[in-house]
């Protein structure tokens, strides 16, 4: 069972009974599974099962304006006397480094941590350099119910990057992709550099993978769990093999034509995409062209006069 359905369960067989026993502030209430770890984001299996993993779920409230101090604790202390095994499945005795995943928490702390706005308005500073997995973590899982519709509101308000945002990102990333990989890779590889070859290949995957999950209007979520979310992605579905094999085969004298030709053909079906979104006016082959071209799209003056690796 994935975390997340036994959160649910949990909530479902416990949770809903222990909060009606609040009914002044159950309107105020919100519940459900998102934030950190694998669960949130459905990509948990038996060898995650190591750590950090129970029945549980959060309970998410207002402003101490809204549902006050006693109130609060008085609702955590109802959460700690929930069963503490569901499913053959116990209760953490220690919490995970980084505090409480699980449990009573106010929906202003739990977006501060991660946007650093506590209600989702976000200043064009501050999507710029937000890393993509932060937003993830904020948009991530699943809501149970939001009696007061806060939460749920927060969360699609900060559903995906606004457009000139994503087109910024978009071309910083086009641009990297050009320098390492349809340029530095082969002069790397010329200058009998390796492992340099290597690192130039690194630095085009990292890139490859943000322009597919922007294309795809997602985000990427924590690097470790890259690969995973890529497959599920409609768009581009096979360049996860394709940025693989780049990462795993080496760089010797049989292997290094095969990497240069895939990355050309990473770089042709990036740029079909950027032409069926109508992202890019450019014709040809060179990525650091449509990097440019996206980026003269982008309709706010400020965002489109920035540097275009601003937002990398």
């Amino acid at each position: 069972m994935k975390g997340l359905e036994l959160s649910r369960s949990y909530f479902e067989n416990f949770g809903k009974t222990m909060l009606e026993e609040f009914p002044d502030i159950l309107p105020k209430i919100a519940a459900g599974l998102c934030g950190s770890g694998s669960e949130c984001f459905g990509f948990d299996d038996d060898i995650s099962r190591d750590h950090d993993f129970e029945p549980g779920f959060c309970i998410f409230l207002p402003s101490e304006e809204t549902v006050d101090r006693r109130s609060a604790f008085l609702l955590e202390r109802a959460y700690s006397k929930l069963p503490s095994e569901h499913m053959g499945i116990k209760r953490l005795k220690i919490q995970p480094v980084g505090g409480p995943r699980h449990g009573v928490m106010r929906i202003e702390d739990f977006f501060k941590a991660r946007t650093g706005s506590p209600d989702g308005h976000l200043t064009t500073d501050q999507w710029l350099s937000l890393p993509d997995y932060t937003l993830a973590e904020a948009t991530n899982g699943e809501i149970f119910f939001d009696n007061l519709g806060q939460i749920s509101r927060i969360r699609e308000e900060l559903s995906f990057y606004p457009e000139d945002i994503r087109k910024k990102k978009l071309a910083g990333n086009l641009l990297l992709m050009a320098q390492s990989g349809q340029y530095n890779y082969r002069r790397c590889l010329d200058h009998g550099e390796t492992a340099a070859a290597q690192l130039a290949v690194d630095e085009f995957v990292r890139a490859g993978m943000a322009a597919c999950f922007l294309l795809n209007r997602r985000y990427q979520p924590y690097y470790k769990w890259g690969f995973r979310a890529m497959r599920g992605l409609k768009k581009l579905p096979y360049l996860p093999d394709l940025l693989e094999y780049l990462l795993t085969a080496d760089n010797s004298q049989g292997n290094s034509g095969e990497k240069l030709s895939v990355i050309e053909g990473i770089a042709a079906d990036i740029i079909d995409e950027l032409s069926e979104q109508n992202l890019t006016k450019a014709i040809c082959q060179d990525l650091e062209k449509h990097a440019y071209s996206v980026n003269d799209s982008i309709e706010d003056p400020q965002i489109r006069n920035l540097h275009v690796l601003a937002a990398v």
